[in-house]
């Protein structure tokens, strides 16, 4: 078939959940991926800031020849030698104790709300149950996560969703002091939005949050699905701002494109876990933490993180340069490679102007061009998307 009768097929067969694509990729490398036609467009989506070490890594791609042969899947009735060394290495590299795989970042955000209130109830606390979370916060499309999803459009098609969901103004001190109260048995938070349009959470708020759940004996649970495994430029981006977090929900870069989740806890949460609680039949499978163990040791090699640091910067800056220099870039947001592009107008136009240029952008609402490319690309990268970017950008002219 050629493009336009698979996109064709795709509009028959598909649920139209995801609107009309236009595009066909076919293969990547590094940060280029090509259509069927045979177009290169540099990629600066990443599979949202999932392919953290781009397209057709070759650890990767050795990491799936050397497992795929051994064990594919198993199930939790049994332990595989990937899945306790993955596990080994979050929680050295974190606050954790203890680490629960799940298959994606919504299911990572639904067991963080079954751990906390768990725990909360095995403390004898069964009326401890309320969940705070922040305007702008995306945490997932299940029923519980969706709960915790500040946009009324993600929420209000499928009320009732998860009762005991509490909101408040992010980055907002006293409204959080306000919504922080004895029944609450968990707050959630990220440390970067994502889907809210690359709001970064100031150091008080985030330490505000620690002490105000220390306070009523609540749970704080970051959410570092999109800006954690490196993107903000440290290895977990609460690490930047000097708070402890007791939960951590991970996913996007973990498995460098195959689907996996994780919730790290601290032993206080675990204690109240028990057998039966919780479970997953795909989850932590040997097959994807192989890979995912490829994919986070390099992650969180300091000299990686390093290199994300200094690309990041430079991204920034030419960011900034962009906005002196174009009047409809109101404000450039985020850290590292996670950065946002406020636009006087639409950013869906500039994106598909971009993508006709040969760049692959995403948004981050209505107004912000949302930029997460693979954590591997160079200076000369971030010059072709931003000189892409600056004549995407005349369409708001």
């Amino acid at each position: 078939m050629n493009t336009q009768q698979l996109i064709a097929a795709a509009e028959h067969y598909f649920v139209p959940n995801y609107g009309t694509r236009q595009l066909v990729l076919d293969h990547g490398r590094g940060a280029e991926v090509w259509d069927t036609e045979g177009r290169r467009y540099l990629d600066f989506v990443a599979g949202i800031a999932v392919n953290a070490l781009g397209h057709a890594d070759p650890a990767i791609t050795a990491a799936l020849i050397e497992q795929a042969p051994k064990l594919v899947h198993t199930s939790n009735l049994y332990l595989t030698v990937p899945g306790i060394e993955l596990a080994k290495l979050l929680v050295e590299t974190s606050f954790a104790d203890k680490v629960f795989f799940a298959n994606s970042g919504t299911e990572a955000v639904e067991g963080a709300f079954k751990f906390a209130r768990k725990a909360s109830y095995g403390q004898h606390l069964p009326d401890k149950t309320t969940i705070v979370a922040f305007e702008g916060s995306f945490h997932g499309r299940t029923m519980g996560a969706v709960a915790a999803t500040a946009r009324e459009k993600y929420r209000l098609p499928f009320m009732p969703v998860m009762p005991g969901v509490r909101f408040a103004p992010y980055n907002d001190l006293a409204a959080a002091e306000a919504a922080i109260t004895d029944d609450v048995c968990a707050v959630i938070v990220e440390p970067i939005q994502g889907e809210g349009g690359i709001n970064s959470a100031s150091d008080a708020f985030l330490h505000k949050l620690r002490e105000l759940c220390d306070r009523v004996h609540a749970y704080l649970i970051v959410d570092e699905i999109q800006a954690g495994g490196g993107r903000s430029g440290v290895l977990w981006s609460y690490q930047a701002n000097g708070v402890r977090p007791d939960i951590l929900v991970a996913a996007k870069p973990l498995g460098g494109g195959l689907p996996i989740g994780a919730i790290l806890i601290t032993d206080q949460v675990a204690s109240f876990i028990h057998a039966g609680d919780h479970g997953s039949t795909f989850a932590g499978g040997p097959l994807v933490c192989a890979v995912a163990l490829t994919v986070f040791r390099k992650l969180s090699d300091p000299q990686f993180l390093a290199h994300v640091r200094e690309v990041g910067a430079y991204l920034g800056q030419r960011l900034g340069e962009l906005q002196g220099l174009h009047g409809k870039v109101v404000e450039v947001r985020g850290r590292g490679l996670m950065r946002g592009v406020q636009v006087a107008g639409s950013a869906a136009a500039v994106r598909d102007a971009a993508q006709e240029d040969g760049l692959l952008v995403a948004t981050a609402g209505d107004d912000v061009i949302r930029l997460v490319p693979p954590l591997i690309i160079e200076r000369h990268d971030v010059d072709e998307a931003v000189s892409i970017l600056r004549h995407a950008l005349e369409v708001l002219d």
